[in-house]
């Protein structure tokens, strides 16, 4: 699901069908609602609302319900959803056509779908990152 390169799943031994969870990935549902601070050191797919600060050792994959009101810090990043505040790319961030950002976006690298959005500061570029060590 997050290109993990462990092929480990889990199945649920309770149901009849088949259901398989994959290992080290943390998932948000849509109608979920967090206020606080999330940091995990896996990937993060996120469908609900976060209020709060979350961090990521990995990757976030924001989906088209997704939204976070805050500060954000992570490796890589698929935005579809809506992101108001601070968002801190180590690596690449991708906005997809539904992805709205308000705010400060700082990445090394940056994709940009037709009709994504963002309103706000914009630092991409490895330069931006020499002086300072980001620490999730």
């Amino acid at each position: 699901m997050f290109n993990s390169k462990s092929n480990s799943n889990t199945q649920n031994p309770n149901n009849s069908k088949t259901q398989y969870i994959e290992r080290g990935s943390c998932y948000i549902s849509q109608g979920t609602i967090i206020e606080g601070k999330i940091k995990t050191t896996e990937d993060l797919r996120l469908d609900g609302t976060i209020v709060g600060e979350v961090k990521s050792e990995k990757k976030l994959v924001l989906g088209q319900t997704g939204k976070i009101e805050g500060t954000v810090i992570c490796n890589d990043s698929s935005i579809k959803g809506r992101i108001e505040g601070e968002l801190t790319v180590k690596g690449v961030l991708h906005l997809l056509s539904t992805a709205l950002i308000k705010g400060k976006i700082k990445a090394r690298k940056m994709i940009v779908d037709e009709g994504a959005a963002y309103n706000g500061e914009c630092l991409i570029g490895e330069q931006h990152f020499n002086n300072e060590a980001v620490k999730i």
